[in-house]
């Protein structure tokens, strides 16, 4: 079984496909789970692997797709004795353990995500020192020139001589710079407009900007898709030389990086787990029994009263409910 599970984690590296590994470092009986237990969550919520039953699944999901979108890893302490309301630690969330068991877990969630993409068109100098710098900050380095060679870029993870090929590979945490500097800098940008890139920066003075930009409007290309384009590009830092003004790209690259990673975490809702039969997304609902998330595409155990569906972690909680509907079922919402 583990041989197939890191099989797997080493197959979405690979491809370059996000995941969260989730991993129990500490546990206090009862429970279903044990220290070293992992499990692999995707974005879809898929897991596969094992950290405990279904009082701890839903969180470790929610909380995994939570990581996989800011970029953090995190501590969950799943205990009944949790205080959501204690002195909070950086990294650290508590939860209260729903379930009859009582039991209490601590589970490390690690997201991994594929590494940002730096396209760089050109074969120049500036380019050449953008595919240095890039490799250094730990970017995926793609250029794409008709005269790019591996001994010219020998940092760079892949070399595509037509610029077609570079663009299918495109996605929106590519940062692509055109450093063509004159030799075909409106076809370059051009097939760079309607990408997902995250960022299109050109290597060119105003003056230049002006003249290419004109081309291109003349060539039917809209305003509004022109202004996707930072020219000049880099913090103004007076660069002069291909790698000061590499230099100052990468800084405006890194910074913007960085700004969309703390507005990633800005949006994260952290904290403890909703009250009693509170429904948290289009496709969680909280047991009115007993307050654990339940996932609603993959809940075994329903009820339906006075025209609601309610959904439950295990049927010992359904059974709780049937048997008096009227007391769960008091300010539900679902």
């Amino acid at each position: 079984m583990w041989d197939t599970f890191f099989e797997q984690a080493v197959d979405l590296r690979a491809r370059g496909e996000p995941f969260a590994l989730a991993t129990v470092v500490a546990c206090q009986r009862p429970t279903a789970a044990y220290p070293g237990a992992k499990a692999l969550i995707r974005p879809d919520g898929t897991l596969t692997g094992w950290v405990g039953g279904s009082c701890a699944q839903p969180t470790v999901i929610r909380e995994a797709l939570k990581a996989l979108q800011d970029g953090n890893p995190r501590l969950l302490r799943i205990s009944p004795a949790s205080q959501p309301g204690a002195e909070p630690q950086e990294g650290v969330y508590d939860f209260v353990m729903t379930c009859a068991s009582q039991g209490a877990l601590e589970i490390y969630v690690e997201p991994f995500l594929p590494r940002p993409a730096l396209l760089v068109i050109g074969e120049t100098p500036v380019a050449q020192a953008l595919a240095r710098f890039g490799t250094q900050l730990d970017f995926t380095v793609w250029v794409s020139d008709p005269d790019v060679t591996r001994e010219r870029f020998p940092e760079a993870d892949a070399h595509h001589a037509h610029l077609e090929g570079a663009c299918a590979q495109v996605h929106a945490r590519t940062y692509v710079v055109v450093a063509t500097q004159g030799a075909y800098d409106e076809e370059a940008l051009k097939a760079v407009l309607d990408t997902d890139a995250c960022y299109l920066g050109l290597v060119a003075s105003t003056r230049r900007a002006a003249a290419i930009f004109q081309t291109l409007r003349g060539q039917g290309v809209s305003p509004e898709r022109l202004q996707r384009v930072t020219c000049p590009a880099g913090v103004q830092l007076g660069a002069v030389t291909p790698p000061e003004i590499a230099f100052s790209i990468m800084a405006e690259i890194l910074q913007l990086r960085r700004r969309q990673e703390s507005k990633a975490v800005t949006g994260i809702q952290t904290g403890p787990q909703p009250a009693a039969a509170e429904l948290t997304t289009g496709t969680e609902a909280t047991d009115p029994v007993c307050g654990m998330t339940v996932r609603v595409t993959q809940a075994r155990y329903t009820s339906e009263h006075a025209g609601t569906t309610f959904y439950f972690c295990c049927g010992g909680c359904k059974e709780r409910f049937d048997r008096d509907p009227e007391q769960y079922a008091v300010g539900a919402h679902v």
